[in-house]
């Protein structure tokens, strides 16, 4: 039995705690300090987690902020981190502030992200590593889950397949082993950069297909569209496969693993209906991104615009729109706020 503790108390790391208690594993999730009113609700509620609309194994044990200190104090075996991209900066002071001249322990990371540093591409891994090093902290072992694996589904304990990502593929093997259940199915392999990059990709690529009923004809009838996008959602689909590869082989990682659970597999949950695929159909249908954000989804995060303006000037600069034509499409129609069009003869 090992010690797991998870920083952040939304819906993945939550769901993320039922195949750790159920390998036998001492559970615990702190949420961050953003997170005490949503605890207290949680525990008036008899732990029932609104988003996930399940009420939370008794054996999982919860805690506010306040207790970070006290749980970190203790042997951990693994730390987990389900938190926003955004709070990276975040976690990297609080645990350095704990471990800051001694060893940490081994890190899985559920975050996905991609960012640009000193006019270079940074995934989420990297930059945790660049923010404990400035604060004294070079040793860390830095894991990454991807795969199609909702957190709905995870919290229901339906059948669900990931792959656990370390640059020591020993590293990964072992953790793959500590959370493998009968139904949270877990592979294991060396090629980080490959999965993390796939994983953060994805969401752009989910707007493109999430736009296939809009985009797949001219002049036709809302139930034509109805019955036939999936024809063009599945060139969509074949198109954003390749260009996954492109991009993630120019980031150093592998093309295989874009075929796998972190990339094609990831891509046809995502573009199955979550946030991204959602704004896709509203930017298919002739919105510009702006108007669908501030008139459907003006509450809502969407990883994939979020991505795209991040990335978008580096993109242009590293690819031209007969390597990208897809992926510059998506990312050009949500910077410059203007109505997508595809040049399908440029597509492989």
């Amino acid at each position: 039995m090992s010690k797991i503790v998870i920083i952040g108390a939304g819906a993945m790391g939550t769901a993320f705690a039922l195949p750790c208690i159920d390998n036998n594993h001492e559970v615990s999730i702190v949420g961050t300090h953003l997170e005490n009113n949503f605890i207290d609700n949680l525990n008036n509620q008899e732990k029932f987690h609104p988003v996930l609309n399940v009420k939370i194994d008794k054996k999982i044990k919860i805690y506010k902020f306040e207790k970070f200190k006290e749980i970190f104090n203790e042997k951990i075996d693994l730390i987990v981190l389900a938190i926003s991209s955004k709070g990276i900066e975040w976690v990297s002071e609080q645990l350095s502030s704990i471990y800051g001249g001694g060893k940490i322990p081994k890190l899985l990371m559920l975050t996905k992200g991609l960012s640009i540093y000193n006019n270079n591409y940074e995934l989420l891994v990297d930059k945790l590593k660049r923010l404990m090093a400035n604060k004294g902290i070079n040793k860390i072992n830095i894991s990454a889950v991807g795969g199609p694996c909702l957190a709905a589904g995870l919290a229901n304990r339906v059948h669900s397949s990931v792959v656990i990502a370390n640059e020591d593929l020993q590293t990964a093997k072992k953790i793959a082993d500590m959370l493998n259940t009968d139904y949270y199915h877990t592979s294991f392999s060396d090629d980080l950069n490959g999965v993390e990059v796939s994983a953060a990709i994805k969401n752009i690529f989910s707007m493109a297909v999430g736009a296939a009923k809009g985009l797949c004809g001219k002049d036709i009838s809302n139930d034509a569209r109805e019955k036939n996008y999936l024809n063009t959602s599945s060139a969509l689909i074949k198109q954003s496969i390749y260009e996954m590869e492109v991009f993630v082989e120019h980031l150093k990682g592998k093309k295989e693993t874009v075929k796998g659970l972190a990339g094609l597999g990831d891509l046809y949950v995502s573009s199955g209906g979550g946030r991204n695929a959602k704004m896709g159909s509203y930017i298919g249908e002739g919105l510009t991104f702006s108007k669908a954000k501030k008139m459907k989804m003006e509450k809502v995060t969407v990883e994939g615009a979020d991505l795209a303006k991040e990335i978008a000037k580096k993109v242009n600069e590293d690819f031209d729109k007969k390597k990208l034509p897809l992926m510059l499409a998506m990312i050009n129609a949500i910077v410059e706020d203007k109505k997508l069009e595809l040049d399908w003869e440029a597509f492989r």
